[in-house]
């Protein structure tokens, strides 16, 4: 079993290609592996591995960067490996956004998994999911508003639809990109804008099922693919044409076929890249037959 760890933290960082070179030495020494993204603005990332390693490691991240608290962070558990290798790296935002936070403020309105429901069960409340259009479709909050917006740098144009003493409830997986976004909002004078704690992550791993507003399941970055209630393992596959989430529902489809392609993409794809991953496929089957990776 391995232990999967997802954190955030928006500081000011300098020497990023140095904090780069000893955090991948440490990962490396450590056997974890995931990603970690470090700007500027702060820090982000998703790893795997045993938890004594990413607790060790941890201690070493708030050692180099210097803080005491994550903004968020979340564990859950693999029957597998869900990351194939470590990497990290230097961007010039955490959430691409087109504007850096260049002071973290704590004026965000953090909702707890338990009072969200209320929240989002008032009428008045508009509830937007600021993930992309896949991740929505796996799942989502019933009656959400989804941006539908493949960049998140285009998020700001979305927000002209609302007034900004509309009472706005956001989430999306792990809370990093609803905070960016709520202190945007925060700037240019939204009032009343909530944001739930530590994401969707967060909610399913604590609220049952019977109790849940949630439909669905939650897209995940990582190997599994996707996580039900309680963080179990989820349903869907990856796509290997469009790199996209596939239901079982879409598996019974005969535009599916394993590793070329799926209901969403059979259509679009060319005959050289059908031939392409259909070699690659083959490859594949082999080496599973022969037990190589």
């Amino acid at each position: 079993m391995y232990s999967v760890y997802g954190f955030y933290k928006f500081k000011k960082i300098k020497n990023l290609k140095k904090i780069k070179n000893i955090l991948q030495s440490e990962i490396l020494f450590s056997n974890i592996r995931g990603t970690i993204i470090v700007s500027k603005e702060g820090i982000n990332g998703t790893l795997s591995g045993k938890n004594s390693d990413l607790s060790n490691f941890k201690k070493i991240l708030k050692t180099i960067i210097v803080f005491k608290k994550f903004n968020s962070e979340n564990l859950s558990k693999s029957k597998f490996n869900p990351f194939h290798r470590a990497k990290i790296k230097i961007k010039k935002e955490v959430v691409p956004m087109g504007f850096n936070i260049s002071s973290y403020t704590k004026n965000i309105n953090y909702v707890s998994p338990k009072k969200w429901n209320n929240l989002i069960k008032n009428k008045h409340t508009k509830l937007i999911d600021a993930r992309k259009p896949f991740e929505f479709e796996v799942g989502t909050f019933k009656n959400s508003i989804n941006p539908k917006i493949e960049n998140f740098r285009d998020f700001p144009k979305f927000l002209r639809n609302f007034n900004k003493t509309d009472k706005i409830a956001m989430f999306c997986t792990g809370g990093i990109r609803c905070e960016k976004a709520s202190m945007y909002m925060h700037k240019k004078g939204f009032q009343n804008v909530y944001q739930l704690k530590g994401g969707i992550i967060n909610y399913l791993k604590n609220i049952d099922k019977k109790n849940s507003m949630w439909k669905g399941e939650c897209y995940v970055f990582d190997n599994r693919i996707s996580l039900k209630h309680k963080l179990k393992q989820g349903t869907f596959s990856m796509c290997s044409g469009c790199r996209k989430p596939v239901s079982i529902k879409e598996k019974k489809s005969n535009k599916y076929v394993e590793g070329i392609s799926c209901p969403k993409c059979h259509d679009y794809l060319t005959v050289d890249q059908k031939s392409r991953f259909a070699m690659r496929q083959k490859q594949i089957l082999i080496a599973k037959k022969s037990g190589k990776k």
